[in-house]
């Protein structure tokens, strides 16, 4: 991560916090750039950032504990404010000479708070307020230089500000929803006390980026893979914005698709857009591979090595190619420790064409690296894309490969198609599908009995799945009416051959994965 001259910059140190990149989604909606990075950054490295102010996430562990993560202390000598949120209060505290202890009693969910100095961070926020809160340590009172700005009945420094340094902590959590004056203590701290403007908007992202795409790209040509989804398509439309001609996109119809996908891209790319678009009908070629294959593991495997030897062959096909672009998004470089400065812990990899631009000798370009899903929806807004491509739901890459449990075969297939088609439509129709983060069919390898007129039937089962989310780390069932559920469940018995019962998935995120396989 390079530092911008033009740009204002809040970092974000992570101490494991499972609402890291919440806090910088937050910052973000507050029109202030900020960049997600390791807790123990050198204040040197900080320094040559030259960040408008500091934010310490929370975190799982106890301050105490020998083992606890630390952040390099001269942080706190640079004269940037810093805002320490749960654990990074307790640990701010501690540097400055603060004691934190267990608390007598723990705190986790909602709690009322008193705000006592209602001016900078509290400035027009209520004297009460709801907070939420998650710890089972707090600091202690009258230990160091800190001045108590808020309190709870069983945390008396809630909220604290040192008094000599632009140092402030809070015991809860301002980046969730369930603290409702969040935002408002977010803002205070941005642009009161580090004196950001806001100049953070997806307009002057999409002028700064299509100039930087010109002078990184110069005259060669790039190709893009297309998936049809969110990411890629906007990824697609903004390098035809940047370099027009230059681009190439390969789409890849692997047989795995939703209804009506292949042509939705048609139509947006090749009709709409007039991007030279390379069609590869690669249906029968993954379900040779994919027969008589249960294993969802295995469906994987395949499906990543076909998929880059069709990949392969079509690029062959696209003369001077030299970059290779990606919709690669901010937490795929977070979650991947694809940031020099960010996160060391890599939780997953994301390359979405495997060791392709190292094996072709493709350079990669990675156009929204930068940017959260709704960032990304915003910015293809601005380049035009309809609105069924911009709020289409996450797909999976292996496609319903993963959404038809057992064997695939074309006749699987298609049922599930239509119960997914089914599904979507009803949501849509009722006002539900931007209700809901991610809404899909799977049809399960189980059959049972039931009744249709007066003979016996014996087929498939379908489950539907909805949820909601702001992170996909987590995610909750989404509470869908019943008359809703009970449209959505007698349309897909009635209309889709061979499926005699519907059920409805009500797990969590965790212990379930929003994918069943």
């Amino acid at each position: 991560m390079a530092a911008n001259k033009t740009r204002e910059l809040v970092l974000i140190l992570d101490f494991g916090s499972q609402y890291g990149q919440l806090i910088a989604r937050r910052v973000r909606e507050l029109n202030v750039f900020c960049q997600v990075v390791r807790h123990d950054l050198s204040a040197a490295r900080i320094k040559e950032l030259n960040p408008k102010g500091l934010i310490l996430s929370g975190g799982p562990a106890s301050v105490y504990e020998p083992t606890a993560p630390r952040c390099d202390p001269g942080i706190l000598d640079l004269g940037i404010p810093v805002l320490g949120i749960c654990y990074g209060m307790q640990l701010t505290s501690q540097i400055l000479g603060a004691q934190v202890k267990q608390a007598s009693a723990r705190e986790f969910g909602r709690a009322v708070c008193q705000v006592n100095d209602a001016s900078g961070l509290f400035a027009g926020v209520p004297n009460e307020i709801t907070v939420w809160m998650s710890h089972g340590d707090q600091v202690q009172a009258g230990t160091g230089d800190f001045i108590p700005l808020a309190s709870t009945h069983s945390c008396p420094m809630a909220a604290v500000k040192h008094k000599t340094k632009p140092v402030y902590g809070l015991q809860f959590h301002p980046e969730v929803s369930h603290t409702p004056q969040g935002t408002s203590i977010l803002r205070n701290f941005l642009l009161s006390v580090c004196g950001c403007q806001g100049l953070w908007e997806i307009g002057s992202f999409l002028e700064e980026t299509v100039q930087g795409l010109r002078q990184q790209i110069g005259s060669n040509r790039v190709i893009c893979g297309l998936s049809g989804g969110v990411d890629s398509s906007v990824a697609a439309a903004l390098l035809l914005r940047a370099v027009g001609k230059q681009v190439a996109c390969i789409f890849v119809d692997n047989g795995l698709l939703r209804q009506g996908e292949a042509d939705m891209v048609r139509k947006t790319f090749r009709d709409n857009f007039h991007a030279d678009l390379h069609f590869v009908d690669a249906a029968d070629r993954f379900l040779t591979a994919l027969a008589g294959v249960t294993d969802p593991q295995e469906k994987r495997k395949i499906i990543g090595h076909v998929f880059i030897d069709v990949f392969k062959d079509e690029s062959r096909h696209i003369a001077d190619a030299k970059f290779l672009a990606q919709g690669t998004l901010y937490p795929d470089v977070i979650e991947s420790g694809g940031s020099p400065d960010g996160p060391a812990v890599t939780i997953k990899t994301h390359h979405n064409v495997g060791g392709l631009p190292a094996e072709l000798g493709f350079q990669l370009v990675e156009p929204l690296k930068e940017l959260f899903k709704d960032e990304v929806r915003r910015l293809g807004a601005e380049l035009g894309l309809p609105e069924n491509t911009i709020w289409r739901h996450p797909f999976p890459g292996p496609g319903l490969a993963v959404r038809c449990l057992g064997e695939i075969t074309r006749p699987r297939l298609e049922v599930l198609r239509k119960a997914d088609m089914i599904l979507l439509e009803e949501l849509k129709k009722n006002g539900w599908y931007k209700k809901t983060s991610q809404a899909f069919a799977v049809l399960l390898p189980v059959q049972s009995v039931g009744v249709m007129g007066d003979g016996r039937t014996y087929e498939n089962v379908a489950a539907i799945r909805a949820v909601q989310t702001d992170d996909f780390m987590t995610a909750d069932w989404s509470r869908l009416p019943y008359e809703l559920l009970a449209t959505i469940s007698t349309r897909i018995i009635n209309e889709v051959k061979g499926v005699n019962r519907v059920v409805y998935d009500i797990s969590s995120k965790p212990p379930a994965t929003i994918e069943w396989e």
